[in-house]
């Protein structure tokens, strides 16, 4: 194997020994990964693509990282919670469905009445909302997916269909385009 000689400034030697424990000991071990991920995620971003880092599980769960381009995002609220869905294509013709979902709220001014109004008005819970009387609330974690599929059509029905319908004439454009100009 070739011996290739890096020249490390003073100041850079903190971070390269570093760099040589957290990697077991073998300095070209961590280079080799820091210079493989270096080179996916520039050429990556030269071809049009993002790092993107999305968070998933319950609450602030883990992170999880890709090479993407953002086609689209919806919003929508059902009952006491909000759903974000986001949809990406991958640096490998994937396509990534990532839906955040917020926490499910509850509280006991509004909670035995599907109606807000409804429940506002009646037992004078209206009170409550001015400060005059005591109040409790409550919800239960939030959560977040991420969902890879192999082609657009896999994501009809894990979206709404109306997202499905604006995504799906995105997706076959290119994501970046060459103008000969």
């Amino acid at each position: 194997m070739p011996n290739k000689t890096i020249y490390v400034s003073d100041e850079d030697l903190p971070l390269f020994q570093r760099a040589q424990e957290l990697a077991g000991g073998k300095l070209s071990t961590a280079i080799s990964v820091a210079l493989r991920r270096y080179v996916e995620m520039e050429e990556g971003r030269k071809e049009g693509y993002d790092e993107i880092i999305v968070q998933v599980g319950p609450g602030t769960g883990r992170k999880q990282r890709f090479s993407g381009v953002l086609l689209g995002e919806w919003g929508r609220t059902t009952g006491s919670r909000m759903e974000m869905f986001r949809v990406y294509r991958s640096r490998k013709d994937k396509y990534v469905l990532h839906v955040n979902r917020s926490p499910d709220w509850t509280d006991s001014l509004t909670s035995e009445s599907d109606n807000w109004l409804e429940g506002l008005l009646s037992r004078g819970a209206w009170r409550s909302y001015l400060g005059l009387d005591d109040s409790s609330w409550g919800f239960v974690q939030g959560e977040a997916t991420l969902e890879v599929v192999e082609t657009i059509e896999m994501l009809r029905g894990k979206v709404p269909d109306e997202f499905y319908d604006l995504i799906a004439d995105l997706a076959e454009r290119p994501i970046v385009e060459d103008l000969d100009i």
